[in-house]
Order: C-alpha cells, then sequence, then structure tokens
C-alpha cells in the first residue's frame, strides 16, 4: 500500500486544505510520537518565514508535548540547518514546517531521523498508520517540555564556515545574497559577513507572504541585475527553505546547480578528494554528463528527486550530486542539500583559483533543450509504447553520444514531458517535435 500523505519531501498542500490543517498537525504530531519516540524523547521543530508556520508550530508542539515528547523551538532556519542541529543536539528527529519554493499559502511538514536524514518509506507508512489512533495526551506527569533554541542557530553557521580551507576568509570579496524571504534571511548574510564578504542583501526582508515570491532561486531576475550592477563577484540565491542554489556571475548570468555540481567536482579532482562518480538525474543537462566525460569523471543519473540523487550516491561511494534545479548534495560535509555549503564551496574554488565564477563554469556549457508537454486524456508509461519507443531510439541513435531524449509522464498532471538535449537548438526543436507528434497520435 503507497503513502496517502506523504509526498517525495513530507506532507505537502495549501494551507487550509486537507491536509495542511491544523487539526491535522495536531494528530500528525502523536502519530509520529508514537512511532519516532514511543518512550518519549526530543524533537528540534524550525520553520521557514510562511505566517501559517506559527500556527502549525504551535499546533506541532501541542501534540508532541501532549504524548510526552520534549519540545526544542528554533525558529526559521534553513532545512539543512535542522538536519544538521537534529544530529548535533542528539534528537530523537528533527522537523521543518516548510513548503520550499512554493508560494506562500502552501506549507508543508517535513521530517528528519536521528542522523539528519530523510524518513524510509516504511516509517511514513507507520507513521500513517497510526493516524487512525487519533491524538494521545500522557499524564501531567509524563507530558513533554517546550523551549526555545533561537541562538542555536550559531551551531550551523559555525559548521558551514568551517567548511572552508583553514584560514581562508571571503575579504574583499562583494557578494549579493538573495534568501528568497524565506529560512535562510539572518544566517546566510550573518555567515558570509563573518567570513569578511561585503553583502549586499536582497530577498531578505520577509513579511511572511512574501516568500519566493518574485525574487530567490526560482526568479532570479533582480540578483541578475543587481550583480553587475554592483560589480559584485558573484550572486547567491536561495529557495524558500534554504536547501536550494542558484549562482549569478559577474555579466549577470545564471549559473545552475548542473553548472555548481560541475565546479564542485572539478575542484575535488585537482585536489585528489573527489570520490566515486558523480551523480545527477535523467534531467540533468548533457554539457554536464559531457564536460565530466573529457575529464574522466564518472557520471550516473538517478531518477528525478532528491531522495533519488541521494539513494544512488549512497550506493555508489558517491560524494557530490544534485540537480540541475541547485538542490546540490556533498555526502562528506552534509546529509540533505544546502544552498549555504554549496555555495561556501563554489566561493573557494574561486578564491583558490583566483578565477571568477564565470570562467570556472566555462568548461561546462549547457546543452540547449527542448521540453514539449504533451496533454494526454489519461497518464501513461511511454515506454510501454512500442511505437513510441521505436521513435526515441530512431531519435536517440541519430544524436549519438552528444544527445539526450527523456520522456516521462508528470506525476501531478495528465501530461508526458517530452525533452531533448543535443549541441545544435534547431536539432533538439526538430526532434523533439518528432516524438511529440508520435505521443499525441498514439493518445488520441
Amino acid at each position: 500500500m503507497g503513502r496517502k500523505f506523504f509526498g517525495t519531501d513530507g506532507v505537502r498542500g495549501k494551507v487550509g486544505e486537507h491536509p495542511m490543517t491544523v487539526d491535522f498537525a495536531l494528530k500528525l504530531a502523536s502519530a509520529a510520537a508514537g512511532v519516532l519516540a514511543p518512550k518519549g524523547g526530543t524533537v528540534l521543530i524550525g520553520k521557514d518565514t510562511r505566517l501559517s508556520g506559527y500556527m502549525f508550530e504551535a499546533a506541532l508542539e501541542a501534540g508532541f508535548v501532549a504524548s510526552g515528547v520534549n519540545v526544542m523551538l528554533i525558529g526559521p532556519l534553513p532545512t539543512p540547518g535542522i538536519a544538521y542541529l537534529t544530529r548535533k543536539f542528539e534528537c530523537d528527529f528533527g522537523i521543518v514546517i516548510s513548503a520550499s519554493h512554493n508560494p506562500y499559502d502552501d506549507n508543508g511538514i517535513k521530517f528528519f531521523d536521528s542522523e539528519g536524514g530523510k524518513l524510509s518509506d516504511e516509517i511514513e507508512k507507520k507513521i500513517e498508520a497510526e493516524l487512525e489512533k487519533g491524538t494521545i495526551t500522557q499524564s501531567s506527569i509524563n507530558l513533554g517540555k517546550a523551549t526555545r533554541v533561537d541562538k542555536s542557530r550559531r551551531h550551523y553557521q559555525d559548521f558551514c564556515s568551517e567548511s572552508l580551507p583553514k584560514g581562508m576568509t571571503l575579504e574583499g570579496m562583494k557578494l549579493v545574497v538573495d534568501c528568497a524571504n524565506g529560512a535562510g534571511y539572518k544566517v546566510v548574510p550573518r555567515t558570509l559577513a563573518d567570513l569578511g564578504a561585503e553583502i549586499i542583501p536582497i530577498g531578505c526582508s520577509p513579511n511572511g507572504r512574501n516568500i519566493n515570491d518574485g525574487c530567490g532561486s526560482t526568479a532570479p531576475s533582480l540578483l541578475q541585475l543587481t550583480v553587475p550592477g554592483v560589480r559584485a563577484a558573484a550572486g547567491i540565491a536561495l529557495d524558500g527553505d534554504g536547501d536550494r542554489l542558484v549562482m549569478v556571475d559577474g555579466l549577470g548570468r545564471t549559473i545552475d546547480g548542473d553548472q555548481l555540481i560541475y565546479i564542485i567536482a572539478m575542484a575535488r579532482k585537482r585536489a585528489g578528494t573527489l570520490k566515486g562518480p558523480v551523480v545527477g538525474t535523467i534531467m540533468s543537462n548533457l554539457g554536464l554528463e559531457v564536460a565530466l566525460r573529457k575529464q574522466d569523471i564518472d557520471f550516473r543519473r538517478a531518477a528525478v528527486g532528491d531522495r533519488y540523487v541521494l539513494g544512488l550516491m549512497r550506493e555508489t561511494g558517491g560524494e557530490v550530486g544534485g540537480e540541475t534545479s541547485g538542490h546540490i548534495l556533498l555526502l562528506d560535509r552534509t546529509t540533505t542539500g544546502d544552498a549555504l555549503m554549496a555555495a561556501l564551496q563554489v566561493l573557494a574554488v574561486m578564491r583558490e583559483t583566483g578565477q571568477s565564477l564565470a570562467e570556472l563554469a566555462a568548461g561546462m556549457p549547457r546543452f540547449p533543450q527542448t521540453m514539449i508537454n504533451v496533454r494526454v486524456a489519461k497518464r501513461f508509461d511511454p515506454k510501454t509504447v512500442p511505437e513510441v519507443e521505436d521513435t526515441v531510439k530512431k531519435v536517440s541513435s541519430r544524436l549519438g553520444d552528444e544527445g539526450m531524449v527523456v520522456l516521462r509522464p508528470s506525476g501531478t498532471e495528465p501530461v508526458i514531458r517530452v525533452m531533448v538535449e543535443a549541441r545544435d537548438e534547431t536539432d533538439t526543436v526538430r526532434c523533439a517535435e518528432e516524438i511529440a507528434a508520435v505521443v499525441r497520435r498514439v493518445a488520441s
């Protein structure tokens, strides 16, 4: 049986609509306590800056205290900060109240285990089963306690800062920082400023409703204008919960997750510290694979989703991986995607090599990509249709090693996504339209 409420990244939805209601959050806390800390324990709860975070924080706090679990409330902090501090404080589990890069009227609740990793599907199923029992209130002597630990954010800042080579600072480096009016609005500018950088903040004034609103990694246009305008060395853009990173070079061009992965992997290759293959997804730009291949660096592709990237990294022993969106995993340092940590690694490469961000990214040219969303009456797996598969094989054969075709059904709507990459933009358009026409025909 599949999970009813948990998706690929916790429970998420529109605020006020099931399951993102106060009543459900209270029940979820009680159910999670029964599975993750049945004999009592401690949970760390953090959040982003959404207005609804206050009510979900209160509901979860009440549910856990009633169940006999102690609660540590740390307030707004990036998701990777909660993962790290859950482990550092030896909590039984951690929770982040956030809907990541979604607009403010969405919210979500995601869990970390005691090691700062995501819960397994099996554990999530057990929590959902526990929901059937309703809320539990222990006797007064067995109730949990709640404490505010806001000042503990400093531990996360120090953890990230210490990832730079010993003695390195960011003195003399001007940086524009866009925190999407989200969870990183305090710790990210402070961390970079403490390291000596001159910081120009944008998207660092949350009001509860402006998270991801025309700012951050999903909308970096203001950052692109600001960086060259103030002659900054680079721009740094996070998403609402601080686990995705996009950067902007001195010319105002975006440097996406694939290019950042390339920069980090190449630096480790030069230093002799790169372990295992680099892991991306089936949607990673082909330019990344080709560029790494030229440097004799193994590249593997996982299904779309950070949990699948993480799974393949663990399976193959890789330590560097991530997605085009900027969700970058560095398993020798963190257990989940961490925008601040990844940004510091890139800034360290800039400082060590004396090269600009544009120069470092130039080794991985992005291949042109064409995406066609073919609407169908009902979702289906295109790999099960011989006519579609034959067309894909023919197109892939024509493109050879420097072209790629990806077909996948959308997980949320009746759409088949046809994506083609190649060195020549005309080829990508022509090939994508050829495949899309066959998909439309068999779906009609």
